[in-house]
């Protein structure tokens, strides 16, 4: 039971990071020591164990699937994405500038906490960061700050960002920003839309079947290029997170990164630079303070 209580409040972690662009729940699990059981429990939901639901050997599927566990987990994260929606969407109204700079920092910390142990740069490294930071600056200028509301995007939004969560370094709400549904699905939890809420939980659970697979191939096979073209993503989107913005298509909801100076000037309002500095000072230190606190905890 202490094991399952303990493993509750890792999902809570995780629940946290998921909920704030930057940091992410994939790396709280490796930090809190449940990444590998957490992958290996995921991979585990497939055919075979869904015949031994069917068929009512429930023991069996509980074994098979570490039910207990991913209850547990899964129970962490949904409290902590239901307790902290109803914040996010207010900052997001009320205090852009000094949340979105929060979010750089953490993104910025991450990114480095991702290559900070990756060892030599090599050729195929350098290639693979150069295009995770293109392809994800390209997807943040040339894709609108919102995207349609239809139940498919929303399915496969779902199925996109949930993905991330078993990802160290790369965080579903990065994902849902790149989508430019962040706000949205934030909103949807707030307001407990069921509709918007069942489909997106419908594309996560197919989402993170799936790619738990791939994922597992994929990091035993490219460990490191893998974990550069992510950095590589995650430098990129910094784009999609600065603060300062002018909107330069009203109907696709386009807009470009500006100096604050700039932003001053055309919108009449503050920059609120030194508190976007200070903000931004403050995300990239909490990832680091947690990996100090994960490693404390560990010893």
């Amino acid at each position: 039971m202490k094991k399952y209580i303990l493993t509750y409040f890792k999902g809570v972690a995780m629940g946290a990071a998921d909920v704030i662009p930057g940091v992410s729940g994939g790396t709280i699990a490796f930090l809190t020591g449940i990444y590998a059981e957490l992958l290996s429990s995921i991979k585990s939901l497939n055919w075979n164990s869904a015949k031994l639901l069917f068929s009512g050997k429930f023991k069996e599927f509980t074994n098979a699937v570490n039910l207990k566990f991913l209850v547990a987990v899964g129970g962490g994260i949904l409290t902590s994405i239901f307790s902290l929606a109803r914040l996010m969407q207010y900052l997001l109204v009320h205090h852009p500038i000094p949340l979105w700079s929060f979010f750089m920092g953490l993104i910025a910390a991450s990114a480095i906490y991702v290559l900070k142990d990756t060892g030599k740069l090599t050729i195929t490294n350098l290639l693979s960061l150069i295009a995770g930071v293109s392809v994800a600056a390209w997807i943040c200028l040339v894709s609108p700050s919102q995207t349609t509301e239809a139940y498919w995007f929303i399915f496969i939004s779902g199925a996109i960002a949930i993905c991330a969560m078993i990802l160290p370094g790369i965080s579903g709400s990065f994902i849902l920003l790149l989508l430019g549904k962040y706000a949205f699905v934030m909103k949807a939890v707030t307001e407990l839309n069921i509709p918007v809420l069942l489909i997106f939980a419908a594309g996560a659970a197919i989402g993170i079947i799936s790619f738990s697979h791939f994922l597992t191939w994929l990091l035993k096979k490219y460990y490191k290029p893998t974990l550069f073209l992510l950095a590589g993503f995650m430098i990129g989107s910094l784009v999609k997170v600065w603060p300062w913005k002018r909107v330069i298509d009203e109907v696709s909801h386009i807009d470009r990164p500006i100096l604050p100076s700039q932003f001053e000037l055309q919108t009449g309002n503050s920059s609120q630079l030194s508190l976007a500095l200070l903000f931004i000072a403050i995300g990239f230190s909490i990832v680091f303070i947690i990996e100090f606190a994960a490693k404390s905890l560990k010893k």
